[in-house]
């Protein structure tokens, strides 16, 4: 009886810390949110709110700093969409189309400034219905609100501290990703027990959402994913309850990247190299990615897009000397140079290069890769590693190195005559004989990717138990072909459009 309670007792404390574990590592909860209904994010759950648990959080005091930090929300989202009208002057706007910011937050007695200047004061007097909404009006939507309101195969993806995403098809033929606030999320959980206003917790979530949606318009690039469209619609007594349709990817699993072909996370670290020397240059001016972590990426056909800028920033730190520039990361810190303007040079740019060097490079850029590469390879790692480089050297040196691995050119340095003879049999195939090798493109059979028949040979020629191979007519991205190895030769049928290689035995 003793052993049964101690053995109770010591399982009810693994519980515990398990769950203290996972709470810390998945603040949301483990509830999946409920569907997005008519084109509206998920509903707020029915239960009274928690009290509030700080001083004040329910009195004039709280509310005043709520109303501060919707102001600071809304006036950050005013600065990334001026960018636009600065550049190409203000749009009219069309009857139909339903103002992104005509939810802007009022202004309070306390918060109102002073008056700068008449045409400062006029605006304000306006109000910021009245002159914000015109300026924040993203261009016209492909797709809003009456095209969600028939989805089907809904299906929740994930969430974080703010956003749901949901799997959506529209039409039947469009597969597209749905992000809406998170009711059940951290963010407006958090909110509600401070402050105990839902309307107002919302609207705060909210602005994060019509950030990134301005940042996907702004930011147009390969790797960035695309907005398709959005829809307001009052819903669950929240008026303007927003809902962003975007394309869908894939989430970013490092764990299966790992077991895939070095050509293709090879693939990853470009497309990465290649949004991160634009966000360098952006038209915003230089974008550091604040939340940098893998699950903010996905992957659409083979290439890697970010998919969350809600905490994207360009602004670049200040500094009086050079201990102001600090970076502190987990394993390592660095201290920049404080410019002559006084600003951290370059902080943006290098924040961004050593993230995606611990979280990407050391990873998936050396490991398995042709020898010749190696080298280069590791000098592009260790060179992230310590900063020595910026985004442009490394954006030049990733060039290179898909420039000598599509050219062939890294093969020059190897050996390139057979060692043993085969036998060309055209318009044939093996369709058995498989063995496995790593990585492969076929988890069944041995599937590698060649630059020609020589490498082929080299392949087979590293495997005792490869006694042929068989090209295809596929090719990879890099339009390399894609080659089955095989085990033994007994069994060649016809098809038009392979060749097979038998190696010759003594």
């Amino acid at each position: 009886m003793r052993r049964r309670k101690t053995a109770v007792a010591v399982s009810c404390c693994l519980a515990f810390l398990l769950g203290t574990l996972l709470n810390l590592l998945f603040i949301p909860g483990s509830e999946h949110p409920p569907p997005p209904r008519d084109g509206a994010p998920p509903s707020p759950p029915g239960g009274p709110f928690d009290p509030p648990e700080e001083e004040g959080g329910g009195g004039g005091g709280g509310r005043a700093a709520l109303a501060r930090q919707i102001r600071e929300r809304y006036e950050e989202v005013l600065r990334y969409r001026q960018h636009r009208a600065a550049a190409a002057g203000r749009r009219p706007l069309r009857p139909r189309e339903r103002r992104l910011m005509d939810l802007a937050p009022p202004r309070t007695s306390a918060e109102q400034p002073r008056p700068r200047g008449r045409a400062v004061a006029a605006e304000e007097a306006a109000g910021p219905r009245a002159g914000a909404s015109a300026e924040l009006s993203l261009e016209p939507p492909l797709l809003g609100c009456r095209d969600i309101r028939n989805v089907s195969g809904v299906q929740y993806l994930g969430s974080g501290y703010t956003k749901a995403v949901y799997k959506a098809v529209l039409n039947r033929t469009l597969a597209v990703a749905l992000k809406a606030v998170d009711f059940g999320g951290h963010d407006i959980a958090h909110c509600v027990r401070q402050f105990s206003v839902l309307g107002d917790c919302y609207r705060l979530a909210a602005y994060k959402i019509v950030k990134e949606m301005i940042l996907l318009q702004r930011l147009r690039h390969a790797n960035v994913l695309q907005l398709y469209g959005y829809c307001y619609q009052d819903s669950n007594d929240i008026p303007d309850t927003l809902t962003t349709i975007t394309e869908l990817g894939s989430p970013l699993e490092m764990i299966q990247l790992l077991q895939t072909s070095w050509e293709d996370r090879f693939r990853i670290c470009l497309s990465l190299v290649r949004l991160l020397h634009y966000l360098a240059h952006s038209p915003l001016g230089s974008v550091t990615l604040l939340d940098f972590r893998p699950r903010q990426f996905v992957i659409v056909d083979g290439e890697l897009k970010v998919t969350d800028l809600d905490d994207a920033s360009i602004e670049e730190s200040t500094c009086t000397s050079n201990s102001d520039c600090f970076m502190e990361f987990p394993a390592r810190n660095f201290t920049l140079p404080c410019s002559v303007e006084g600003r951290c040079q370059s902080m943006n740019e290098k924040r961004n290069l050593y993230n995606a060097y611990r979280f990407f490079f050391t990873y998936l850029l050396p490991h398995s890769a042709p020898s010749s590469l190696r080298p280069l390879l590791d000098k592009i790692v260790n060179a992230t590693g310590e900063l020595h480089w910026g985004i442009d050297e490394t954006a030049a040196q990733l060039e290179r190195v898909l420039n000598l691995y599509k050219s062939g050119q890294y093969l020059q340095n190897t050996t390139r005559m057979p060692k043993t003879e085969y036998r060309r049999v055209p318009e044939a195939f093996i369709p058995d004989e498989n063995y496995r090798c790593w990585p492969s493109y076929h988890h069944k059979g041995c599937l590698l990717s060649v630059f020609d028949v020589n490498e082929a040979i080299e392949i087979c020629d590293s495997y005792s138990q490869c006694k042929a191979f068989v090209l295809t007519n596929q090719t990879t991205w890099t339009g390399r072909q894609l080659v089955f190895f095989k085990m033994a030769s007994t069994h060649i049928m016809p098809d038009p459009d392979k060749i097979t290689y038998v190696k010759v035995t003594d």
